[in-house]
């Protein structure tokens, strides 16, 4: 059966302003060969000059979020059709920081997921348990749970990713031990072959939550680790690389 292939994703949030493109051209400029595929992921003002800076380059561009609807009386808000038009091919949707900040049910990611494919975005879905739910056991519950409830079933044949974010290591510096992220992601595999057949077996399972150059190869070569869904360590070149170089 065919391996997915690998993605690292970079998650700038709510960080960047137009100097630090150049940290995105460093990035393009430090590649090299890679056995998988590399995207960044800045806020919304950056899409389209990242889109420029990094045109030519084997560096993917991505949205942080879109709303469902594709246009309306939304103010502030962005929909998947103009991260497309700015120059994005992927997404990421339902963050924990949106879950937890904005109320994001797995009803509206699903939607959300929807509106990207409509567009022709490729949905990178996180999902994550808090560290209350860990204590308790529930971990594989909950997360298997976002799982079937976040991915519609219109993702059948199409290209996404899932990423795995236990939401108590995000820019905390904690991180889980190798067999605690080796049991969700499996755990996330067997249900997305549950859900999507033989093909669910090809999608790219990220991990998220404290990534840095100096764990970053334990991670990324755990089973059913599929890549890496990075935050803070992807503003700077060299750390972001230091991660890619781990692959």
């Amino acid at each position: 059966m065919t391996a997915p292939t690998p993605l690292i994703a970079g998650n700038w949030k709510m960080n960047g302003l137009a100097a630090a493109l150049g940290e995105a051209r460093a990035v393009a400029a430090g590649l090299g060969q890679v056995p998988g595929r590399v995207a960044l992921c800045p806020p919304a003002t950056l899409v389209d000059r990242m889109r420029q800076a990094l045109a030519g380059t084997a560096v993917a561009l991505g949205g942080q979020d879109c709303r469902a609807e594709d246009n309306g009386a939304f103010t502030g808000d962005v929909s998947a059709a103009m991260l497309a038009d700015a120059g994005a091919s992927l997404v990421i949707l339902g963050h924990s920081e949106r879950r937890a900040g904005y109320g994001e049910t797995d009803a509206l990611v699903a939607a959300k997921v929807v509106a990207a494919l409509s567009a022709g975005l490729e949905p990178i879905v996180c999902v994550g348990e808090t560290l209350e739910q860990r204590k308790a056991g529930e971990a594989l519950a909950v997360v298997t749970g976002q799982v079937r409830g976040s991915l519609p079933a219109a993702l059948a044949g199409k290209a996404f990713a899932v990423a795995y974010e236990p939401v108590w290591a995000i820019g905390t510096g904690l991180t889980p031990t190798t067999p605690e992220i080796e049991e969700v992601h499996k755990a996330i595999r067997a249900t997305l072959v549950e859900q999507f057949g033989a093909e669910g077996a090809k999608v790219p399972i990220l991990y998220g939550g404290s990534v840095k150059p100096s764990n970053a190869a334990e991670i990324l070569h755990a089973a059913e680790v599929g890549g890496a869904l990075v935050g803070g360590a992807s503003l700077k070149a060299a750390d972001f690389l230091g991660i890619i170089g781990a692959l």
